[in-house]
Formats: C-alpha cells, sequence, structure tokens
C-alpha cells in the first residue's frame, strides 16, 4: 500500500516515512501542500497523512482538494494540539480521523490500521436503492443527495449513517451503535467527534442545521430521523 505523507517538517517526515516503511508500507513524501496535491495526483497513494499548518496549500485546502477527486481514499490528519477548531474543520470536509502532535509511533500505527480496517472492511455496504428523508432523497450508489434538484455530494460513510436512522425511522439509535454500524468496531471513538460529524452533515443536507429535521438529537443517547407527516 502507498501512502502519501505531507508534513513540512523534515525531520518529522522522514521519521514517518522510516516508520511506515518497517511497517511495510511504501510512502511519498511531500514538504508543502502543492507538492502533496501533484503527489497525490501523480501517484495516487491509498491513503493521506496531511499536517494541517503547510505552506502553499494547508492541509485543510488539500484535504478538501482530494476529497472532490477522491471520495473513499482516507485520510489522517496531523495537528498541534489544541488546535479544536482545525480537528472539527477536518472532520467536516472529510478526514477519516486526525492525531495531535507530539504523537508515539505506536499511536500513529494504531490509528492508520484502525481506519484501513472500518474504511475497506468494517464499514457497512451502502443500500442498494435510493431512499427518502424528510425533503431530499438519498442515492447511495453516487453517494449524493438531491433536494429541488441540486445535488449534495456524500462520502460512504454519511450515506451508512443516514441508511441507518432511516432504516429504524421513529427510533433512537445509540451513539456506540452508530460508531459500530458506520465506523466499525475497531474504531475507539474520542469524545465528541460523533457530534463533530453529525454536525457537519446537517450544515450539508439540512435546510436549517440549527432546527434538523434529517439528524434530530435524542439527549443522552444518540440520533433518531422520524417521519414526519405533511
Amino acid at each position: 500500500m502507498r501512502i502519501l505523507i505531507a508534513d513540512d517538517d523534515l525531520h518529522l517526515r522522514r521519521g514517518i516515512a522510516d516508520l511506515l516503511a518497517l511497517e511495510g508500507f511504501e510512502t511519498v513524501v511531500a514538504e508543502d501542500g502543492m507538492a502533496a496535491w501533484d503527489a497525490f495526483r501523480t501517484h495516487r497513494p491509498e491513503f493521506c497523512i496531511l499536517d494541517v499548518m503547510m505552506p502553499r496549500m494547508d492541509g485543510l485546502d488539500l484535504c478538501r482538494a482530494i476529497r472532490r477527486d477522491d471520495l473513499q481514499v482516507p485520510i489522517l490528519l496531523l495537528t498541534a494540539r489544541g488546535q479544536e477548531i482545525d480537528r472539527v474543520v477536518g472532520l467536516e470536509i472529510g478526514a477519516d480521523d486526525y492525531v495531535a502532535k507530539p504523537f508515539g509511533s505506536r499511536e500513529l500505527v494504531a490509528r492508520i490500521r484502525a481506519i484501513l480496517r472500518r474504511t475497506r472492511r468494517d464499514e457497512p455496504a451502502c443500500p442498494a436503492g435510493r431512499f427518502r428523508m424528510d425533503d431530499i432523497d438519498i442515492d447511495p450508489k453516487a453517494l449524493r443527495a438531491f433536494r429541488d434538484g441540486r445535488g449534495i455530494d456524500l462520502t460512504s460513510r454519511e450515506v451508512s449513517l443516514l441508511s441507518v436512522l432511516h432504516a429504524r425511522a421513529g427510533q433512537a439509535v445509540r451513539r456506540d451503535e452508530l460508531f459500530d454500524l458506520c465506523w466499525g468496531r475497531d474504531y475507539m471513538p474520542n469524545s465528541r467527534s460523533l457530534d463533530q460529524y453529525v454536525s457537519a452533515l446537517r450544515r450539508k443536507i439540512e435546510r436549517d442545521p440549527a432546527s434538523p429535521r434529517i439528524i434530530r438529537s435524542v439527549h443522552g443517547v444518540g440520533y433518531r430521523f422520524e417521519i414526519v407527516e405533511t
């Protein structure tokens, strides 16, 4: 497997490359965002590790560019400790997880392997046919939702989360169930990560994210989709 490592810190970049080489991965390295974008298009890596703070193109803009090109490739962000806003935005724009610097080698490898397990094997298959939630139609095969003729791009995990809520319409789905079904049993959630993910999804699909009709919170339990008769 080929992994792209983008970080402007030479020692960290080399250290990660050496570590992953010992784990059996092939690596491609880049010293800034633009070089990483060129490397991504040239080498088509199967996994990306992106530092948030890089010259020429930061990791968040690079993540957006990669997601526009490829909705499936796993992306792990490297953030400075305490940069919560960057971590939240990273999840919103399609990153699969993040690691705060400084981090240990065992943590980094464990995160990579956990992401690979849940994206390659544990992630549930999306339903075959279209389904409707409130005023949007969701097409799992196209990874898109449609409202008033306008398309909204979705990731496979977003479709999985919506399909679980749709299949259990009217029921409260517990947080741990959503993690197991949409991320995989090997996923070790950090605090607020599901709330952040749902908040980002609401901004994509709800007419009024502050008063959601599709993904409703159930205090102390999880989330629910409730069919409202009109």
